[in-house]
């Protein structure tokens, strides 16, 4: 007997949508006295529950779960790679219901043999009492076969909603199973049986591919590292066990076991699980890089900067799991009108079966019969599978372009986005300076020029001297690093160059030095006043020339922008801390007219505050610390997932896990889709039900015909459902 000390796992085999959720709280919240001591995982069958007063044991908790015609299995006995237990606890369900399909098939041929195919229907598809004809005894075992194997597991789950009073799909069937075997409609009985088995299992199925699409995710991230020791010899070790700040070695072709720094090599990464990226990205040494990913055609070498359970990878399975609770408001609606819904068709039926008969002296038969017709057709199953499947295919498809989405109500609010706020470092700009310009003077060549600062720079780690190098080495300029290589604190460096003394360094140390012409002077104001850095360097006597360099604009920015527009965003805004004349640089670059610059984290909050009273719907995205209030109070907190500070990936509500911000005129779009498919399936469900519903009053509607349609329909709100997981929009 296991006590609740600390917070329990369970895999709960058979919860596949909120109906099954909202039975499970019902059985266990009175055992642990507060719902909030319970959170569901629908993508991947996990309940957990949370330590408090008063304990309960893990024991109570699988016996709760059993009464409710389901089953517990505590998380932490599954073994990894296993069949989570037995075969007949992964295919149960699906043995069951084809071998009630069979029983009823063969009960309806062995009568049909016997009496004829009309006679062996019965009295179904009229409009008069059940045939008074009993059914021979085999084809009577037959057909109760069939009903007690495909109602195993509809059966604990209805007496469970008796129970408690309240009545769901699972109580609609059983009674009229029931009630059909009471007026003889054996055959039918059978069949509605069957058939209601089978859209439970069709419906798991659906669930369950959905949630492969993201459990894929699990495989993907290698159990072992390479694990490097002083000597440089690797040793295999598993990639739990393997501490921040050690190194690993990634093998060409290998997946990456951990997220890292490169620190030696260099090579291709494709990162598309993670950031949803079609092309492999370059890795080089400084380089980030992510558990799953694969490595290319060279040897890594990876110092590692997060533990096994923290990787970006594990951060996008347990937000994806936990999107799971929060729910979007179309789910919200169904569930709702369910509550109401189940109880008035139950009370309708009954209305049906009773006041017809007493009041106009109707055939109690015939309309006890048109009741349990509407009963069948009356199941909301269609009705509330109709959205969640559709959010888990929206939510899976989304991850797997590189955008993970925190819950089902933040897969619906970009379809209604009126305002959009951006950050400029990290969002419209990728965060790191390049190299813009180059002005040569005193008679020095653009390539003198350039191999000088690499070598001066080679070995700095400052970004300025980062970016030197790497444009320098993106020209094929070769160079010696420089020798008597000197800091200057604050202000830039000198060294020995082919026995002649550089320097190197900013505006105000070009100033000190004196060396600063009225042409000198004009260049670097020109060039300072447009929001970029500039980088001098002279010697002794002159100035040779000097670099600008500024955040390059991301190459899909002017695009993205655009392409928001087109999608119908009526308003698009940057907010920044930076000065207003590289906010203004950056604005022009992009197609942003409004730029609200100099702000302090504060600023941008009221900022944001004033876009919401204008527009209602606003997503702000940002990918630093000082983005994270702004995000939370927007409607949509949106981060650049792949550069973004922990802080902001925590506080949006979706990350954009490729900094790509292409993606989220996708996103809207994709969002668009997925309310339109979630009203196809919510009116095509009404809608044949209320047809079915005045086919049955006239008496023009069987049991079986029912069930059929009724499966019929789930089984297309199924597949409209699942055209999500193609989303290409």
């Amino acid at each position: 007997m296991t006590i609740v000390t600390d917070s329990l796992e369970f895999r709960i085999h058979g919860m596949d949508c909120a109906d099954e959720v909202a039975i499970l709280r019902r059985e266990i919240e009175p055992l642990v006295r507060s719902p909030a001591r319970l959170a569901f995982d629908i993508l991947r069958g996990k309940m957990r529950v949370a330590a408090g007063t008063p304990p309960v044991t893990a024991d109570d908790i699988a016996k709760a779960v059993a009464r409710t015609g389901m089953r517990a299995e505590l998380w932490q006995d599954i073994q990894p790679g296993s069949a989570q237990a037995g075969f007949w606890q992964r295919r149960g369900r699906t043995v069951l219901t084809i071998l009630s399909g069979l029983f009823s098939a063969a009960g309806f041929l062995a009568h049909a043999a016997q009496v004829g195919t009309l006679r062996a229907l019965g009295s179904e598809g009229t409009a008069v009492a059940a045939s008074s004809e009993t059914p021979p005894v085999v084809v009577l075992a037959l057909y109760t076969a069939g009903i007690l194997t495909g109602g195993s597991f509809i059966a604990p789950r209805a007496w469970n909603a008796a129970r408690r009073l309240r009545p769901d799909m699972n109580l609609l069937m059983t009674i009229a199973v029931v009630g059909a075997v009471g007026i003889g409609e054996w055959f039918e009985a059978a069949v509605v049986t069957f058939l209601f088995s089978l859209s439970l299992a069709l419906e798991s199925w659906s669930v369950n591919r959905a949630r492969r699409a993201v459990e894929a995710l699990l495989d993907i991230a290698p159990p072992t590292a390479r694990l490097l020791g002083p000597d440089g010899t690797a040793t295999e070790v598993p990639a739990e066990q393997v501490a921040v700040g050690t190194r690993v070695l990634v093998k060409p072709g290998d997946r990456i076991p951990l997220d890292g720094i490169v620190r030696r090599g260099q090579s291709q990464a494709n990162q598309s699980p993670i950031t949803g990226e079609s092309l492999p990205v370059e890795k080089a040494p400084g380089a980030e890089v992510f558990a799953g990913t694969v490595n290319g055609d060279g040897a890594l070498e990876i110092e590692v900067t997060r533990l096994a359970g923290e990787t970006t990878l594990a951060q996008i399975i347990r937000m994806v799991g936990e999107a799971q609770s929060r729910r979007a408001p179309s789910e919200q609606w169904v569930d709702r009108f369910a509550q109401v819904y189940t109880p008035a068709v139950l009370a309708i039926a009954i209305a049906v079966a009773v006041v017809p008969p007493l009041i106009v002296g109707g055939d109690l038969a015939i309309w006890f019969y048109r009741a349990l017709v509407l009963l069948v057709i009356g199941c909301p199953c269609a009705l509330v599978i109709s959205t969640p499947v559709s959010v888990v295919a929206s939510l899976a498809a989304a991850a797997r372009h590189g955008v993970l989405v925190k819950g089902g109500v933040f897969i619906e609010a970009p379809a209604r986005l009126k305002a959009v706020a951006l950050d400029k470092t990290g969002t419209l700009t990728a965060g790191a300076p390049e190299v813009v310009d180059v002005v040569t003077m005193a008679g020095h060549t653009e390539e003198e020029l350039l191999a000088a600062m690499g070598a001066m720079e080679a070995h700095s780690d400052h970004p300025l001297a980062r970016a030197i190098t790497s444009h320098v080495r993106s020209r094929g300029i070769a160079f010696d690093p420089a020798e008597d290589v000197q800091a200057i604190q604050g202000r830039g460096v000198t060294a020995l160059i082919q026995g002649k003394r550089y320097w190197l360094g900013s505006h105000r140390y070009l100033e000190e030095l004196r060396q600063e012409t009225p042409e000198v002077h004009e260049h670097l104001e020109s060039k300072s006043s447009a929001g970029r850095t500039v980088v001098v360097m002279g010697r002794e006597d002159h100035v040779c020339g000097f670099v600008t360099l500024a955040d390059a604009v991301r190459p899909a920015s002017a695009k993205a922008i655009g392409a928001l527009r087109e999608a119908g965003v009526e308003h698009v805004v940057m907010l920044t801390g930076d000065n207003r004349a590289t906010a203004d640089r950056i604005g022009t670059a992009t197609g942003i007219s409004e730029i609200r610059a100099e702000l302090l984290p504060s600023d941008k909050v009221a900022a944001v505050e004033e876009l919401v009273r204008q527009y209602r719907t606003v997503a702000m995205i940002g990918d630093g610390v000082n983005d994270a209030p702004a995000m939370g109070r927007a409607t949509i907190g949106i981060a650049m997932g792949a550069a973004g500070s922990d802080a902001a990936i925590e506080a949006a509500d979706i990350a954009l896990m490729s900094d790509d911000l292409s993606r989220l005129p996708w996103l809207i779009h994709h969002s668009r889709r997925t309310l339109r498919i979630i009203r196809q399936n919510i009116a095509l469900s009404l809608g044949v039900k209320a047809a079915f519903v005045m086919l049955t009053v006239f008496g023009y509607a069987s049991l079986w015909g029912a069930i059929a349609a009724d499966m019929g329909v789930s089984l297309v709100v199924i597949a409209n459902a699942l055209r999500l997981l193609r989303a290409d929009v």
